[in-house]
């Protein structure tokens, strides 16, 4: 597994990352917490030392396991969390107040309750789980980051911008009082390199690239016929049209590539994200000790080459399939 630095926090973290979302036992269905516990141990032993959980997954639970294995591991894991918003608005909407998201006071009480749930006594890095650009030059966020600093409850923070809006993290990096965004990055939303990873670069913050398998999309293993679990967020995410529609995206892109199906894909998706500079670490969400083993291996594959890069360029697609209209 090979290393880079998070931004300016200096933490050196590995390629791959560990989303730990579908552990909470909350809208991915399926995952026991026997399972969950012992993809997590699996990922360690293969040299995962980030792992990105948050107060939400599953009230909580996530924070829970993450805890119990990351307190007993061998040698340093870095754990980020999330704060949700009071108001539980995903994304964040435009005209509504920090305020109503992000008191100063609600955002130290959930940094504590994390602590509490992950039995640390401190959080590597804190993001709040949405943003507005509204709330750049506003207080309460500022105050609760300086609060939770002082405190020495937190070492570094960040944000995790709203779904397909990677932008709107431009002017809050431009102010210096973050270490680190979380954005949605893969083969299909490349929209993150056009402003944010330069200015991400430039200000030596460190970028958490998330859903890099585009929820499954990207695995190959999505077609028509494809049955989700009852409640399982999937659902929704592939919901009407959308499993045809990713079956021949997926289609053309294994064609394109020369592959002779799409047991690679994969491989060549997180290989995407890691080949641009700005990326520190890239958190696929894992549930199993094989998704685990197969992920990790492309840390160890090196960047993509420019050819297989330029493919990829062609086959960016600007949707949002977690939009609820």
């Amino acid at each position: 597994m090979k290393h880079r630095r998070l931004g300016r926090t200096n933490f050196e973290v590995s390629e791959i990352g560990y989303g730990a979302w579908g552990i909470g036992g909350t809208m991915w269905i399926g995952a026991s917490d026997k399972e969950s516990l012992a993809a997590l141990r699996r990922a360690i032993e293969l040299g995962v030392n980030f792992i990105d959980t948050a107060l939400v997954y599953g009230d909580g639970h996530s924070e829970e396991l993450v805890g119990q294995v990351v307190r007993a591991a061998p040698r340093k894991v870095y754990v980020a969390t999330k704060v949700p918003p009071k108001n539980r608005l995903w994304p964040a909407p435009a005209g509504v107040g920090v305020e109503e998201a992000f008191p100063r006071d609600y955002v130290v009480r959930c940094a504590e309750q994390s602590l509490k749930n992950l039995g640390f006594d401190v959080i590597d890095l804190l993001q709040l789980h949405v943003w507005n650009p509204e709330w750049t030059e506003q207080d309460e966020w500022r105050c609760a980051f300086e609060d939770l600093r002082t405190q020495g409850k937190v070492r570094a923070f960040g944000v995790s911008l709203n779904n397909h809006d990677p932008d709107s993290g431009v002017a809050l990096i431009e102010t210096g009082m973050i270490d680190a965004v979380q954005v949605i990055y893969n083969v299909f939303d490349q929209s993150p390199e056009r402003r944010l990873f330069p200015v991400c670069l430039n200000h030596d913050v460190g970028v958490l690239a998330r859903v890099p398998l585009d929820e499954g999309a990207l695995t190959g293993r999505i077609n028509e016929k494809t049955v989700f679990p009852e409640g399982d967020f999937r659902n929704s995410y592939f919901r009407g049209e959308r499993k045809r529609q990713v079956a021949e995206r997926v289609a053309a892109l294994v064609s394109d590539l020369g592959l002779e199906d799409a047991h690679d894909l994969p491989e060549v998706a997180l290989r995407f994200c890691l080949s641009h500079p700005a990326v520190s670490t890239v958190i696929p969400g894992m549930r199993s000790t094989s998704s685990v083993e197969a992920n990790a291996l492309a840390s160890n594959q090196g960047p993509l080459p420019a050819p297989t890069l330029g493919v990829l360029r062609r086959h960016g697609w600007d949707r949002d399939f977690y939009r609820r209209d």
